[in-house]
């Protein structure tokens, strides 16, 4: 791991502010262990608020820069830095794993992630489109058009260390924002070395500093981020109590905000699904990431006369699952983040048996070798009532609850029946049952998938979720016009004045 380290330009202390070349941090020191083997990474200064504010005023003279490039061009920069991720995808793949915990070949997509979304930007920094409008009156022209918003703040989580910040720079750097990161002080090493890869971009195109600016540190760097009117756009990934409070903080100002807050995600099972496509999407959707994905399968709505054949199945496939070190591939299972996961995870079960709930498949702490993290944990199965609360609660661990139902209204009335509105999903292969779940009847989510699971997601559409997931929409589609502010022109190229509405107005 030390040659790895090496190579990503991490070193025993890191500094944990940058403005791309410069690399500068007063504050106190934080230690990043590995919940894989409970070793310690590395250490990293965090900013100081005199810190945070030299990096948006560096920001902020970047902007002015930045601006006036053509988009083509600032996508030419984002191609070089989706090379170099390229470059090294396996050597950032390994540290996410080991400074995460999720799997190697979750890193690994994780990274490919954030050079998806640069190809993305990359043909997106030519289409940046507006309108062409006619007005009512005549020899005027009409349009819109979409201008850069300044600076962009993001606010990342431990459970993608890496692909949402990037999902945010790359869409923001083309559009002619520059970004301010302040990620997990769970995962702050991943941020140093996703810094380091810019600063070589930014090195060898002679760009000024500012452009993609760190800043590491707890909370309070990300309220000093969240309360600062200099940056008018505030992305923020985390809990759903988190997001109420950026979310206010950032509308008291009346800037704009994206919010990728929690998940309480189901898959619908009818007795016409492929039960077995339907075990791969439902056990990877449960226990990837250890269950720490916004998007993990937390409930299997199952139909009654297929539930006890689909249980036994489930039950058999937690059987075969293989927990351990994530570096090793043949492992389903990583670590939690930390022991206080691991104690949340517990809790859970706890209130699972008090509400009336019944664990069919036992979950635990592991322990011994290979587990002196004191961080992996067993995924459990649960038979649950959706109305409970521990149920209608996001717990960010691999438990699953499983339920019955009999009408297929009463499954979606399930499913849509939680706080959060992330991601969704239904295993049929009738055609109008998977109709009916993507029909405006159907699923509340901002995501809705047909004989797929409800994680993993594609960067060519929007992602984000509807309730108490907040409403934001990252990545692809058009979700680039959060980053911009639209513009309306007339332009009156005759040689009379007029006015709209036909109102007349003579000073003869």
């Amino acid at each position: 791991m030390q040659e790895v380290l090496r190579s990503l330009g991490l070193k025993e202390i890191n500094e944990g502010c940058s403005t791309g070349q410069n690399w500068f941090s007063n504050g106190e020191v934080i230690e990043s262990f590995s919940p894989v083997d409970g070793k310690l990474i590395g250490k990293i200064k965090t900013a100081t608020k005199a810190d945070y504010l030299k990096v948006v005023s560096t920001a902020s003279d970047a902007f002015k820069f930045w601006r006036e490039i053509p988009a083509p061009k600032r996508g030419e920069y984002v191609r070089q830095f989706g090379d170099k991720l390229r470059a090294k995808k396996a050597g950032l793949g390994k540290l996410v794993s080991y400074e995460m915990g999720k799997s190697y070949q979750e890193g690994l997509g994780e990274v490919q992630e954030m050079i998806d979304i640069c190809d993305f930007a990359v043909g997106l920094s030519r289409q940046l489109y507006g309108l062409q409008l006619h007005s009512e009156r005549p020899q005027h022209r009409m349009m819109e058009q979409w201008h850069p918003l300044g600076i962009v703040g993001i606010i990342s989580a431990f459970n993608f260390p890496v692909a949402v910040w990037a999902w945010n720079s790359s869409l923001a750097w083309i559009c002619g924002d520059v970004c301010i990161w302040k990620p997990s002080e769970k995962t702050p090493l991943c941020s140093v070395a996703c810094q380091n890869i810019w600063n070589e971009v930014a090195k060898e195109n002679n760009l000024p500093e500012g452009i993609s600016s760190l800043v590491n540190g707890n909370y309070v760097v990300g309220q000093l981020l969240t309360a600062d009117t200099h940056v008018p756009l505030i992305s923020a990934t985390g809990s759903t109590q988190m997001g109420k409070i950026v979310g206010a903080t950032v509308a008291e100002r009346f800037g704009r905000s994206i919010l990728e807050l929690g998940g309480n995600n189901a898959i619908i099972i009818t007795e016409n699904a492929d039960l077995d496509n339907t075990l791969i999407g439902a056990v990877f959707g449960a226990i990837g990431t250890a269950g720490q994905r916004c998007t993990t399968t937390r409930r299997l709505i199952i139909h009654e006369n297929i539930y006890d054949k689909a249980k036994d199945q489930l039950v058999k496939a937690y059987a075969q699952l293989k927990i351990g070190d994530p570096l090793n591939e043949a492992n389903h299972v990583g670590p939690l983040i930390d022991k206080d996961a691991v104690k949340k995870y517990l809790n859970s079960l706890e209130s699972v048996i008090s509400e009336g709930g019944k664990i069919i498949v036992p979950g635990g702490v592991l322990e011994g070798k290979g587990f002196e993290s004191g961080c992996y944990v067993k995924p459990a199965i649960a038979e649950a009532k959706n109305d409970m609360a521990i149920v209608q609660h996001e717990t960010f661990a691999p438990i699953l609850y499983i339920m019955k139902y009999k009408t297929l209204d009463e499954a979606i009335a399930l499913q849509n029946g939680v706080p959060q509105g992330l991601s969704s999903a239904i295993m049929t292969l009738n055609m109008r049952e998977a109709e009916l779940f993507l029909s405006a009847a159907g699923s509340d989510c901002g995501i809705a998938n047909v004989n797929i699971g409800t994680s993993g997601a594609e960067i060519g559409g929007a992602f984000g979720g509807e309730k108490e997931t907040g409403g934001g929409r990252e990545s692809g589609s058009d979700a680039w016009k959060a980053y911009m502010r639209r513009q309306t022109n007339t332009l009156n190229w005759g040689s009379k004045a007029s006015l709209a509405q036909g109102i007349k107005f003579d000073l003869s």
